[in-house]
């Protein structure tokens, strides 16, 4: 049992020296000349004595000073040293307040960077951060909680973003785990959120998928009256079936045109990996033409704005708006899928060499492992019978005229 009592405590009067009240164990309570009464505990560890601070009374109790000398005295029992372990806590402490959650993020999206992320997806992730900061970015990331991360995520659904809200869960939950793996942190709340979000409908992006249809967006894109440029954008996307960003972003010094390849480097690609795209007679003769149009700079498609910056990302399904093409009828994306379906439909190539040209990722190791080989010929056969299904489908009647706005029948 200890010695003092709360009265005793609280009784307790200056002197004109300091002076000690014991509580047993190594635990007193230190009075001094000032009136102030702290709580201190001698103890020995390695055969040295050591002194530790508990805090000042009245803040610190006398049941609180005496649960924290019985946390010390398991400590010295276990061979470690509380004084020692009591600067490691402060250290940490001062650490993670240091260690904001914006300044983690930033950090982040550095590292990211430096291993050649896509601009397009870092301009993303900014986007999503953004709207995280005002809550979250002075925040020590060590501390944050599950709570304070789905009150953000909730704030982005109550726009109606599903989205958004799932893809910046998981944004924050790789920020955090980059934390955990620098020592600025212990656990991901991001992670504990699975399932507490509304899942999105999935929205399949509109794209034509038959042969009629084929044949009328093509005669519709070569009776386009706006710029040129954009007619060769219109006229490659059919072609090429790359995604809308790779083919913007395509720059001359990718392409080799004796050997008809163009080889898309890795930091371009959704997937992280190069990725090369055999080009067919007619692909070649139309980068041909608007190498006249655009040589001269850096990409194929350059900004109307500014010839240093890639054609704009609205460009193309622009272009198919005043061609009379709705958003739901066809987007610069829906290129990608019908090549898919009418190439898959024809029967005439390995489903994954068409996989393998839209540059999808086999999820099963084993299998990618398998498929190295990339079907490389097949695809160049492919390639060209592709551009010269779409030239039999364009002829077959004659080209249209702009649609503006016209109902598609």
């Amino acid at each position: 049992m200890g010695k003092l009592f709360a009265t005793t405590v609280a009784n307790a009067k200056p002197r004109d020296r300091d002076y000690k009240l014991s509580d047993g164990e190594g635990l007193y309570l230190l009075v001094k000349a000032n009136g102030r009464k702290l709580w201190r505990l001698n103890y020995r560890h390695l055969d040295k004595q050591r002194t530790l601070s508990f805090g000042a009374w009245p803040e610190v109790s006398l049941v609180d000073a005496r649960g924290q000398r019985d946390d010390a005295r398991r400590m010295i029992a276990a061979g470690r040293d509380p004084s020692h372990e009591a600067k490691l806590a402060a250290a940490r402490e001062k650490l993670s307040e240091e260690n904001s959650f914006k300044l983690v993020a930033e950090e982040w999206i550095a590292k990211n960077e430096r291993e050649g992320m896509a601009e397009v997806t870092l301009s993303k992730v900014r986007w999503l951060l953004a709207k995280a900061y005002p809550k979250l970015g002075n925040r020590p990331v060590a501390k944050i909680t599950a709570l304070e991360v789905l009150a953000v995520l909730r704030s982005i659904e109550a726009t109606g973003r599903y989205e958004s809200a799932r893809r910046m869960r998981g944004v924050l939950s790789r920020i955090f785990r980059y934390a955990i793996a620098t020592t600025r942190a212990e656990h991901d709340p991001a992670r504990d959120l699975r399932g507490a979000l509304t899942v999105p409908k999935v929205k399949h992006l509109a794209a034509i998928t038959t042969e009629r249809g084929a044949g009328e967006l093509m005669r519709a894109i070569e009776g386009y009256s706006g710029h040129a440029i954009t007619l060769y954008a219109l006229r490659l996307s059919a072609h090429l079936f790359v995604r809308p960003g790779e083919l913007r972003q395509a720059e001359w010094s990718e392409f080799d045109f004796e050997r008809a390849v163009w080889a898309i480097p890795a930091e371009k690609m959704k997937m992280r990996r190069p990725h090369r795209v055999p080009l067919s007679t007619q692909v070649v003769g139309l980068f041909e033409e608007l190498y006249e149009l655009t040589g001269t700079w850096r990409y194929c498609f350059p900004s109307f704005r500014s010839p240093r910056r890639p054609m704009s990302e609205n460009t193309v399904n622009a272009a198919l708006r005043v061609l009379g093409f709705k958003q739901d009828e066809m987007t610069a994306h829906g290129f990608r899928a019908m090549a898919a379906t009418l190439l898959n439909e024809s029967g005439l190539f390995n489903p994954d060499a068409i996989e393998r040209q839209l540059a999808h990722m086999e999820n099963n190791g084993v299998r990618r492992a398998y498929t190295r080989g990339e079907y490389w010929d097949e695809r160049v056969r492919m390639m060209q019978h592709w551009s010269d299904h779409l030239d039999h489908l364009r002829d077959g009647a004659k080209v249209l005229k702009p649609n503006f706005g016209a109902r598609r029948t």
